[in-house]
């Protein structure tokens, strides 16, 4: 697989790992589409990946709110050309503080599921349909280790990711017959705003940067021993020798 021109969509993109992924593409020619609901960082991004030569387009927009799905999948095609890559990285904790189940919202369960699975479901529902014409193509779900890992207070947004591996697994086995691959990758632990807003107290020094993963999971990608439908744990991958 070679990123030159490759048309890619990356959700949660004004930060974290999301930046950190589209700064990698750039750097191997990709056309990016870049979705965040930040406009103000967002445009950032952009121009300064524009200001290294790479293209790069801003697309505001909530991944929960079901409105701006539609021509957000529009816009990016007509940007960037057909996708041949969706990154669905964007997430949301649920609650703004972590909480026992027992103390968790509807509400705020309710978000967690809009933003984690519910919305790419819908993109990937469009995006995964032209792919799917063309025969190629590649899904990716940013997971983490809260999907597989029964963590007390983590209730609203494990219960999202978990949902959403599992949505990942089914599109795999759906797609696959059109050459349309699904994967779930966790990128592990990361020094990201995310992190900082469920840890606050975590010693930062010990987690990897989103560079560095960002970096992993652009060569996972090309790995060919990777099935459609595996769930990636980032760390733990060794490159082919």
């Amino acid at each position: 697989m070679s990123y030159n021109e490759m048309p890619i969509l990356i959700t949660g993109a004004s930060r974290g790992l999301g930046r950190a992924l589209a700064e990698t593409f750039a750097q191997r020619g990709a056309r990016l589409a870049l979705v965040a609901r930040d406009r103000t960082r967002l445009d950032g991004v952009v121009a300064s990946l524009r200001a290294r030569g790479a293209e790069a387009h801003a697309l505001p927009a909530d991944i929960g709110d079901k409105r701006a799905i539609v021509p957000l999948a529009h816009s990016a095609a007509e940007l960037v050309g057909p996708i041949e890559l969706l990154i669905h990285n964007a997430s949301a904790l649920g609650p703004n503080t972590l909480k026992l189940l027992m103390d968790t919202e509807c509400e705020e369960l309710e978000h967690a599921v809009a933003v984690n699975l519910i919305g790419p479901f819908r993109l990937s529902r469009i995006i995964a349909g032209a792919m799917a014409v063309r025969r190629r193509g590649t899904l990716v779900h940013v997971s983490s280790d809260a999907a597989v890992e029964p963590y007390a207070r983590w209730g609203a947004y494990a219960a999202s990711k978990a949902a959403q591996d599992h949505l990942g697994r089914i599109w795999a086995q759906e797609l696959a017959p059109f050459g349309v691959r699904s994967l779930s990758i966790d990128p592990g632990d990361m020094d990201t705003d995310l992190h900082a807003q469920a840890l606050p107290d975590a010693d930062r020094s010990t987690l990897a940067q989103p560079a560095t993963v960002a970096e992993r999971i652009a060569q996972i990608l090309t790995d060919p021993r990777v099935p459609s439908g595996a769930r990636i744990v980032a760390s733990r991958w060794e490159p082919p020798t």
